[in-house]
């Protein structure tokens, strides 16, 4: 996980700005490749070194996969940054080993690199090496290269990493990295390539609508959906995983098939009273796990909240109530040195877990293909604001494509909601007082946003006022 940015044009300064506004992404080194140069270091007093140039990128690591110590931007024929993970790195180093590639080190990064160049050296253009390269790539993931000339990104199918570009010719993982450039933000969106160099291109390679196919039988559904979410755990798992945890369905899912995986700790905020934290101790207790517990107030609500507005950077009242419990539960994990936090993020919107979706199930459709923006980069953002990285197995392609041949009856049957994952907890041995619980929105489970509610009220504000306030103080330069 790490910060990428860059840009054409005036870059060296504006790379030492931006490394500075993103560092809080990627602490452990930095980076910089332009055309005049390379350097990198895990000093950060050395950026004042960045050498000139005309075109740039740049990377802020946390280190997570391979070594430690190799520090992007790859550079061969092409330059290359990514942020986010490939979980079947290994296998496309193996197959394109047995083609005769050659590789420099152990990152999951360079595996990207040596699939574009490999697929380009047989006659693609760039787009359509993009393209091809997607269909390999299991995994979360930023990607920025440049062949010198111009910039190419390009977004996991999901969107599960943020990644944003200004009209200007520059990019950066977070809008604010941008913004302290002087440059508006506009998201690329998940499966594009955005290509900037004489204006911007923008290009749609992969659309989740290619994963539709027809509605599998019901004993299909629920064997393959077992498989698919049980590897992509396994692949998401770290030695010691964390799990964001409730105590409801989706969450319990995860955890039970992480225990199967690894060592796991689970992580809960909430207030004393709150039914995100009783049902956190019942389920834990029951199944033996350890539990960590941040439990608030509306004192440290007021500390954090400004933390939270920075993180994710819009004026959104949910998305903030729904960030302070994030927050303090990656905070937490942060504190025992647990890096990989899984979620179950995506399963609402694939299985009919939301009440709206009872009488208007398109909307299930629609929500999936907004969740980037409107979910997950508030995720990413707050997690990497503690150094966390937050993993969800449910928007793994495979379960999405599982998902999408999914009979609507099993979704949602006689108002009963996401049947088919509460049929899966049971064949798992879940209790049924697990599987069959209702449970309340994170923000109304952790009781966030009463306390961020009154938190407003004490000023005469509404939560929105309030948030609209918050926003315009923490980012007064913002477009």
């Amino acid at each position: 996980m790490c910060l990428i940015a860059g840009g054409i044009g005036e870059v060296r300064e504006r790379l030492i700005r931006m490394a500075l506004a993103g560092k809080h992404r990627g602490p452990d080194s930095f980076g910089v490749w332009t055309d005049g140069g390379v350097l990198k270091s895990s000093d950060f007093s050395r950026l004042s070194e960045v050498p000139d140039g005309r075109i740039g990128l740049l990377q802020c690591r946390l280190a997570m996969t391979g070594s430690k110590t190799f520090t992007q931007p790859f550079v061969n024929e092409l330059a290359l940054v990514h942020n986010g993970e490939i979980y079947n790195h290994t296998q496309i180093r193996a197959f394109l080993e047995g083609k005769g590639v050659s590789f420099e080190s152990d990152v999951d990064t360079e595996v990207i690199l040596r699939l574009i160049e490999f697929l380009k050296e047989r006659g693609l253009s760039f787009p359509h090496a993009v393209k091809e390269a997607m269909h390999w790539l299991e995994g979360d993931y930023a990607v920025a290269f440049s062949d010198g000339e111009r910039i190419y990104l390009f977004r996991d199918p999901v969107g599960v990493r943020p990644l944003y570009f200004s009209p200007n010719g520059f990019f950066a993982s977070e809008k604010k990295v941008l913004w302290a450039i002087g440059e508006k933000a506009i998201p690329v969106e998940p499966g594009e390539l955005v290509v900037l160099g004489d204006g911007v291109r923008r290009a749609r390679l992969f659309s989740l609508e290619c994963l539709k196919g027809k509605p599998l039988p019901g004993e299909s559904v629920l064997k393959g959906l077992e498989n698919v979410l049980d590897y992509a755990v396994k692949l998401r798992s770290a030695q010691r995983t964390g799990i964001l945890f409730s105590g409801g369905l989706d969450s319990t899912l995860i955890a039970h098939l992480t225990s199967k995986h690894s060592d796991l700790v689970l992580y809960t905020a909430g207030t004393e009273d709150s039914p995100d934290l009783e049902w956190a101790r019942r389920v834990s207790d029951h199944f033996g796990w350890e539990l960590r517990e941040r439990i608030f107030d509306l004192d440290d609500v007021e500390e954090a909240v400004r933390r939270v507005i920075f993180a994710i950077e819009e004026p959104n009242p949910m998305n903030l109530a729904i960030g302070i419990p994030l927050h303090f539960a990656t905070e937490l994990a942060k504190r025992d040195g647990v890096k990989v936090l899984l979620s179950g993020q995506g399963a609402d919107e694939l299985f009919g877990g939301y009440a709206k979706y009872i009488e208007r199930p398109e909307l299930m459709w629609e929500d999936l293909l907004s969740i980037a923006e409107r979910n997950l980069a508030r995720d990413d953002k707050i997690a990497m604001l503690n150094g966390v990285e937050g993993r969800f197995p449910f928007l793994s392609l495979p379960v999405v494509g599982i998902a999408l041949r999914t009979p609507g009856e099993l979704k949602i049957a006689g108002g009963e909601r996401k049947v088919i994952l509460r049929r899966l907890a049971l064949r798992l041995g879940v209790p049924e007082w697990i599987a069959n619980r209702e449970k309340k929105a994170m923000q109304y489970g952790s009781r966030a946003q009463k306390l961020l509610e009154k938190l407003a009220n004490r000023e005469g504000l509404s939560l929105r006022e309030f948030t609209e306030r918050l926003f315009r103080e923490t980012f007064p330069n913002a477009f």
